[in-house]
């Protein structure tokens, strides 16, 4: 293999930094940008790759993979860490890192290489998930490495060496946005008792700034992925990108969060994700019709677990895989349509119907036409309380 390293390539300052850096040491350095819905990769940072001594850019549009392959069995087995975080950055990060070494493979690389701190959950992710895939691979972390110390000695170099960086509009924050959400961290906000100042927030509204008359949208579901809205059929990113504006425009996804990330320190992190909280509130509405009892308990426990997966970055691994199987067949019912109405950050569900549904109005109602034969009650109780008789 020839020294060619493929780096994953955000073209902000680290990872440009990184690419001169790498090459600097002998590196022929591929540039890798993996569109998930940040945006297009813009010419300018493809220039400024360029500009830093990348031998090549590649560039991947990966947004419809993101979402079936990858948000879509989340969103199934309703995975959210630690009772908060619905995971966008964590989804993201076992794509990229599989295109990676994907390209890695094309290219004759020996090397693929990402910009991540020491202290973060991503290196963890790109790192775990490489050497899954492909243990022969050397990995390379310049910024757990080098001898800058601070932004503004990372700075500093970029001028020195002509990487046209934009530093009159730097932001305080640390920002990674997909499909499925936005992460925002750092300036301000490592103090947990500061209120996030407005600027934090990305896109979605206030409360109370938010549209003052509330919307009524139905999700329609397949076999837990959603695939309709308003009784309209939509393509994977349409329908996500339209939650998206829906849910900004009336507030409804933030969440501010002290999580535990993988390496034990816990952090405080700030969220937008407006299409994943309405899908998610719909989707487990879905479910509490159409599951019995104890198939739904058990879910929800293995929610938490397949959560801490993706989070850690266990995205390739045998309990992943096995847990997909169940949820998978817990899915098989989940086909049906929720209403949800959202106003002033709040998402409620105000109807659910499936022709699955285990709902039973004849037995449920306190109507003249009710069914329910209410002597029975008497002698289930007794039978359910009998192993604890005596025992107060």
């Amino acid at each position: 293999m020839s020294k060619t390293v493929i780096l994953a390539y955000s073209g902000g300052l680290d990872t440009s930094v990184c690419v001169k850096w790498l090459a600097d040491r002998g590196w022929r350095v591929v540039a890798f940008m993996a569109n998930v819905g940040q945006g297009d990769p813009s010419s300018a940072a493809i220039r400024r790759a360029k500009a830093a001594g990348a031998a090549q850019v590649t560039v991947r549009d990966v947004r419809r993979e993101f979402l079936t392959e990858y948000c879509w069995p989340a969103l199934k087995a309703d995975a959210v860490y630690e009772g908060q975080y619905l995971l966008a950055t964590a989804l993201s990060r076992p794509l990229i890192a599989k295109h990676l070494v994907d390209v890695a493979h094309r290219a004759g690389a020996r090397a693929i290489a990402h910009g991540c701190t020491g202290k973060g959950n991503d290196q963890v992710r790109f790192e775990v998930t490489s050497r899954i895939l492909d243990p022969s691979l050397e990995i390379l972390a310049p910024v757990r490495e080098w001898e800058f110390r601070s932004r503004e000695q990372e700075i500093e170099y970029a001028l020195k060496h002509r990487i046209p960086i934009d530093v009159s509009k730097r932001s305080p924050y640390s920002i990674d946005q997909n499909l499925w959400g936005t992460s925002i961290e750092s300036g301000v906000l490592e103090n947990p008792w500061t209120e996030p100042p407005a600027d934090t927030f990305r896109s979605i509204r206030a409360p109370q700034r938010a549209a003052a008359k509330a919307a009524t949208v139905v999700v329609g579901f397949t076999r837990g992925v959603p695939t309709h809205l308003n009784g309209r059929r939509l393509g994977e990113i349409a329908l996500v990108e339209r939650l998206n504006a829906l849910g900004a425009a009336h507030a409804v996804g933030r969440s501010d969060v002290i999580e535990s990330r993988v390496v034990g320190i816990k952090s405080r992190e700030v969220y937008e994700a407006p299409a994943g909280t309405i899908l998610l509130t719909a989707h487990q509405e879905l479910e509490r019709l159409v599951c019995d009892r104890e198939l739904l308990k058990f879910k929800q426990e293995v929610a938490i677990t397949y959560a801490h997966l993706i989070y850690a970055g266990l995205w390739f691994t045998p309990l992943k895989k096995a847990l997909d199987a169940f949820v998978n067949a817990t899915q098989q019912r989940a086909t049906g349509e929720v209403r949800l109405k959202l106003y002033k950050g709040s998402c409620q569900v105000v109807g659910r119907r499936s022709r699955y549904g285990l709902y039973r109005e004849r037995l449920a109602t306190y109507s003249a036409q009710d069914d329910f034969d209410q002597r029975t009650a008497r002698d289930f109780i007794k039978l359910y309380g009998l192993a604890y008789e005596g025992s107060g």
